[in-house]
């Protein structure tokens, strides 16, 4: 199996993540083709991982491209969300999470299911291609308005009333190449010589809807530090200033008036504040890596370390 996606802000992410004395446990939360997973065991010999990935095609890739591991990751085909909410009875408490939002160039060039403009495909866009409405019934679904604010919300489109209008009156949309068409046509022609191709943003927001993915963030976070072990570390990789946005805000809602070390970490409240935040802005790439893996460009990493439980002091 050739692996066809370099995922991003390696180094960071070890510096941040690397394991307590090179040992203990943790869980790729977004496995993908196992870029980063395969960084921790091969640079942390006694550490044993968790992958996990709600796509069955990408999770087989990424058992093919780490099987040199073996016993030292277990791998298991669900959202993240779903996993953190049950999390196995026999794991122990990760040491260590990681999250990367990125969608992986497995998606966008082989998957074959309308995640790019660059081949005309099917608009699909399920990263679980066994439930959930594809992008062409999600948008034959949706009001001319609804579809507007999807666009606006999720991606910041500046021209999302022009486009969904476009997209709309041209009746059922089933392909990338048509969509990416309607939208070109429905924008001005500067916007069209823009840095990117004026679909970006359009298919991006389309992709979150069909996933789910603004909703399922919070949610995944709250289950995820929920079963971190106190002490241990979560780093989270995000793509658009939306997702860093929704990062940010739930590290700094747990974190909220934390005191200086040697008192009490309880806000004025009365809650207890869970976490330390690590990365006080977000870590980015750096040059060299931007010009290697032109993806790193857009990439945030937030990282935080447990401090306490949840709760609130009765």
């Amino acid at each position: 199996m050739k692996a066809v996606h370099t995922s991003v802000l390696p180094e960071e992410v070890m510096q941040y993540l690397a394991p307590p004395s090179g040992g203990g446990f943790g869980v790729d939360a977004t496995l993908g083709e196992g870029g980063h997973a395969a960084r921790f065991l091969e640079r942390f010999p006694s550490f044993r991982l968790a992958g996990v990935d709600a796509d069955k095609e990408i999770l087989n890739r990424a058992r093919e491209r780490l099987v040199s591991y073996g016993g030292r990751i277990r791998f298991f085909n669900c959202w993240a969300g779903e996993f953190f909410s049950s999390y196995p009875s026999d794991l122990p408490k990760p040491d260590r999470i990681l999250f990367d939002l990125g969608i992986s160039l497995f998606h966008y060039e082989v998957s074959r299911r309308g995640f790019s403009f660059r081949q005309d495909e099917f608009l699909d866009m399920r990263l679980d291609a066994s439930r959930g409405k594809t992008a062409a019934e999600l948008i034959a679904g949706l009001t001319e308005k609804e579809l507007a604010d999807l666009i606006y919300k999720n991606a910041e489109e500046r021209y999302s009333r022009r486009i969904a209008a476009a997209i709309k009156r041209q009746g059922p949309v089933t392909t990338t190449g048509a969509l990416a068409g309607i939208v070109a046509a429905s924008v001005p022609a500067a916007y069209r010589r823009g840095p990117i191709h004026p679909a970006t943003r359009t298919f991006q927001a389309i992709r979150m809807a069909v996933n789910d993915e603004a909703e399922k963030l919070p949610v995944m976070l709250e289950s995820a530090l929920g079963v971190l072990k106190t002490g241990g570390r979560m780093g989270v990789i995000s793509f658009h200033s939306g997702e860093d946005r929704l990062v940010k805000n739930f590290f700094r809602s747990r974190s909220r008036d934390y005191l200086p070390a040697g008192e009490a970490p309880i806000n004025r409240g009365g809650s207890v504040c869970t976490v330390r935040i690590l990365t006080r802005k977000p870590v980015t790439a750096g040059e060299e890596e931007r010009v290697s893996n032109p993806p790193s460009r857009s990439a945030k990493f937030r990282a935080v370390e447990k401090i306490n439980e949840t709760g609130v002091i009765s």
